[in-house]
């Protein structure tokens, strides 16, 4: 076979492996060994494997990923994810769908000091889950709402998607969190304005709570002080210049530690825990970046890759609808891949091209990670929601997937806003200079 042909077979291959439910790392790994052994020989293939396990495992840089997944970890075992949504119900409780209300701004919180959208689906699932249940709310509005807002993990800072991206093209993180902040809070408003909707159409499908009064209400306010401390801690302290992003990300991690030691909530065990969740929520994505990279070596030999730049830049189309086709490439490669390793794959292949047609990388970064929260969402792979079916396992994975599409609509048209006014994400980080 041509070396184009075995690369059509390894991205076929790689898709099926997915289907099956192969880890992404493993999976990404195997294709890539195999189909550059097949092109370049053994040895060659061999010596790839070892070098690219190397050089991801040895890389500084990544080790930002790992300290903001223990930040994440520790915040978690410090019961803050716990007071975040006990604030967020007792302001909007008493509305109907007021849980799942809560729970979107529980999770917009919690995002702010966990950068995975997985984490924050499980976190905040295990918390707000059995409390939908107990007021008797509608299972596919439960679940939908818990899956879908937990993919704001990956898009208000700190992200690890984002961070991976900004290593890749060799921008500022600072800037890429600072992007996100406005998009973040956009999506938020639009998943609320989302349950509010269809509680309105359907109010059984979210029973109002017990109304709370004003005094309640702002005694309850204090549940996000601690949220807002490690924030301004670790991010601010990020976006002022005073850390480099790992420093902020371990600097948040001791903040969310004292926390915890000091409210006497973190015990040695789930101080244990915490640290062996975090450890291998990290590994999980290192090995992810890992297994991309051998993947993309392969695919680069192969020359997949130049041929679809090729193919996109003979497109008759302004540069906004080249933009369009690489967006919509995203889109469909997220049904079937993990965000991450989407965008270690595909973006070093569209960089050259993106620079060359001038789009601003900062709010293309947005956009991918918009795109990115649609896939873990989607059938078939959709991540989040196996992880919400881990948590809750005796609903139906059918129900799960009813549920999220509403919000996917929001999604779609948060996007689309974007497009439109990309000084939405560019806005903010036009003010940091570093």
């Amino acid at each position: 076979m041509s070396p184009a042909v075995t690369g059509i077979a390894g991205i076929v291959a790689l898709v099926l492996l997915f289907l099956l439910r192969m880890p992404v790392a493993f999976t990404m790994a195997l294709v890539g060994l195999a189909g550059f052994m097949y092109l370049s020989g053994p040895q060659a293939a061999f010596g790839l494997l070892s070098r690219d396990i190397f050089d991801q495992l040895s890389s500084y840089p990544l080790s930002v990923i790992p300290m903001f997944i223990l930040m994440g970890s520790f915040a978690f075992a410090s019961g803050i994810s716990r007071r975040l949504y006990d604030t967020a119900y007792t302001w909007v409780g008493q509305f109907r769908g007021g849980l799942t209300m809560a729970t979107v701004l529980a999770c917009s919180g919690f995002s702010a000091i966990c950068g995975s959208t997985a984490a924050t689906a499980a976190t905040m699932g295990k918390v707000a889950l059995p409390e939908m249940k107990r007021y008797h709310y509608d299972d596919t509005l439960a679940t939908g709402t818990v899956a879908a807002a937990g993919t704001l993990g990956i898009l208000i800072p700190p992200s690890t998607v984002l961070i991976v991206y900004g290593l890749l093209i060799e921008e500022s993180i600072g800037k890429l969190f600072v992007a996100g902040i406005l998009p973040g809070i956009l999506l938020s408003i639009f998943f609320v304005l989302t349950v509010f909707f269809i509680c309105l159409r359907n109010p059984a499908l979210g029973p109002p709570g017990v109304p709370t009064t004003w005094r309640a209400k702002l005694r309850a306010s204090t549940g996000v002080i601690e949220t807002g401390v490690l924030f301004a801690l670790a991010i601010g302290g990020l976006f002022l210049g005073w850390f480099s992003p790992t420093q902020a990300g371990a600097i948040g991690a001791i903040g969310a530690l004292i926390i915890g030691l000091a409210r006497r909530e973190l015990s040695w065990r789930s101080f244990v825990e915490a640290s062996k969740d975090g450890l291998r929520t990290s590994c999980m994505v290192i090995f992810i970046v890992a297994g991309a990279t051998i993947f993309g070596h392969f695919m680069a030999i192969s020359r997949i890759p130049f041929l679809l730049v090729e193919w996109i830049e003979g497109l008759p189309l302004p540069t906004m609808g080249i933009v369009g086709v690489i967006v919509l490439i995203f889109f469909i490669g997220g049904f079937f891949m993990d965000a991450m390793a989407l965008i270690i794959l595909l973006i070093p292949i569209i960089f050259p091209l993106l620079t060359s047609l001038g789009v601003d990388l900062i709010w293309f970064g947005v956009i991918v990670v918009l795109v990115g929260e649609m896939g873990v969402i989607t059938p078939p792979v959709g991540v989040n929601v196996f992880v919400i079916k881990g948590i809750a396992p005796d609903i139906p994975i059918e129900t799960i997937f009813k549920g999220i599409f509403p919000f996917l609509g929001a999604l779609i048209i948060c996007t689309i806003i974007l497009i439109a006014f990309p000084q939405i994400a560019t806005f903010l980080p036009s003010y940091i200079t570093y």
